[in-house]
């Protein structure tokens, strides 16, 4: 059974993106699905302009539209990682940020485990790819400016050099993302070291 120390990491793909752009991340169980849109949006990093949503099958969690959604969804404030994860079926949970660019990711559980006492989360463990600039286009617009990038002679080289100059989608800012995290960061729910004398 888990309980609210319970830590698990967790893989962020960005689909249908090359050169591929990951995260690995350990976050607590009990961290709200909102709360986990906004670290994504750190690490990526993305500018959380847009709208979001997060799906297991069917399930779908985001901020409830009444007016304008036409299928059910949950309130992702009210919802913790550990209800997304015991869906019924569950392989992986699928993100999405930006309705018009349609920026999918895949994240999925590689390792569940107990808090140490002390420990600080949430924690980046590793990151692969710089993320695409907000409003490009999506994927397909994002392929294709870094095919005109990389050609001085492509018809629209020089308008993407003049829009966002050269970057390197390789080139990620580790320091950046950990210093984004900090905002987060919340020690791990156990004992406090006063109680954990008097347990001892």
């Amino acid at each position: 059974m888990e309980s609210t120390s319970d830590i698990v990491r967790i893989k962020i793909a960005l689909d249908a993106v090359k050169p591929a752009v990951m995260r690995r991340i350990e976050v607590p169980v009990s961290v709200k699905l909102d709360t986990l849109h906004e670290i994504i949006q750190a690490i990526m990093p993305w500018g959380n302009y847009h709208l979001y949503q997060f799906h297991v099958r069917e399930r779908r969690w985001g901020i409830p539209m009444p007016d304008v959604d036409i299928y059910p969804i949950a309130d992702a404030r009210k919802t913790t990682l550990a209800r997304a994860l015991s869906e019924p079926g569950f392989k992986a949970l699928h993100y999405t940020y930006d309705f018009g660019d349609d920026w999918r990711h895949t994240i999925k559980v590689e390792r569940r485990f107990a808090a140490e006492l002390w420990d600080a989360f949430p924690r980046l463990v590793a990151a692969k790819g710089r993320c695409p600039p907000e409003d490009i286009g999506g994927p397909w617009g994002y392929a294709e400016y870094l095919e005109a990038m990389s050609d001085p002679h492509h018809p629209r080289h020089a308008e993407s050099m003049k829009w966002l100059g050269r970057r390197d989608p390789n080139e990620i800012g580790i320091a950046a993302m950990e210093a984004a995290l900090g905002r987060f960061v919340k020690r791990a729910t156990l004992p406090t070291r006063r109680a954990a004398k008097r347990m001892a």
